[in-house]
């Protein structure tokens, strides 16, 4: 069943797989919240593991960084291991003043600046990069019972992690964009192209306009809330 990408033999990998953007990301969920972890992944020390969660089988895997390599797991995930959910859980950009360094920001709608959903139709057309509405609808009563404080709206999904046109921010505020990242308009792009269920689900590490960052050990906390969230739907 291996796939260039991936070693894992068939069956290796849950219905509803995780996707942290740093496999160490993806260690890290599987050794503090899994039991029964097996590691079933280690192609480019991409980590995949597979154990349960409060008795229900779940897996995590490393995605890498932008829309091409989100694309390629998340495909190889559904076309040869049979993969039904896939959320997305990674850091973004905050951007307006209102969303704050830490914040849990969930993607109802990914924007972007690549070509990759326009590509799936034909080129010429707009594709609405929309997340599954039940699974954002839980994920939303989850943080809720959790007393997490949530955003929900459109993300930006950005070719360019450094991008040189210094109004971009500017325009993306004005349309309501919430924060920067750099999967979620892929992976929402290939859940509709397969017809599975996705989500991103999104910690704010960072703020675009006022230059503050978490620092490592607070990155480590507040990464955990989000991993709760989207743990609650397994």
């Amino acid at each position: 069943m291996a796939t260039p990408h991936i070693n894992a033999p068939e069956g290796a990998f849950a219905e509803t797989v995780l996707m942290p953007g740093d496999p160490l990301r993806a260690k890290h969920i599987a050794d503090t919240f899994l039991q029964d972890v097996e590691c079933v992944n280690t192609v480019r020390n991409m980590f995949g593991y597979t154990g349960t969660y409060q008795g229900k089988k779940v897996s995590v895997l490393g995605s890498g960084m932008g829309i091409p390599s989100m694309s390629i797991y998340a495909t190889e995930l559904v076309k040869f291991y049979g993969v039904k959910n896939i959320i997305r859980i990674g850091s973004c950009g905050g951007l307006p003043l209102d969303v704050k360094v830490r914040d849990v920001v969930i993607a109802m709608g990914a924007s972007t600046d690549s070509n990759v959903n326009r590509n799936r139709l034909g080129g010429n057309l707009d594709f609405a990069a929309l997340a599954d509405y039940g699974l954002l609808e839980r994920a939303v009563a989850a943080a809720r019972a959790k007393s997490i404080d949530v955003k929900v709206g459109n993300l930006f999904t950005s070719d360019l992690f450094y991008n040189p046109d210094p109004t971009l921010f500017d325009r993306l505020e004005k349309y309501g964009v919430l924060g920067v990242e750099m999967e979620a308009a892929g992976l929402y792009g290939v859940a509709a192209e397969f017809g599975i269920k996705a989500l991103a689900i999104m910690t704010v590490s960072d703020h675009i306009r006022t230059g503050e960052a978490l620092s490592a050990e607070l990155r480590q906390t507040s990464f955990n809330e989000m991993v709760e969230i989207a743990l609650a739907l397994v």
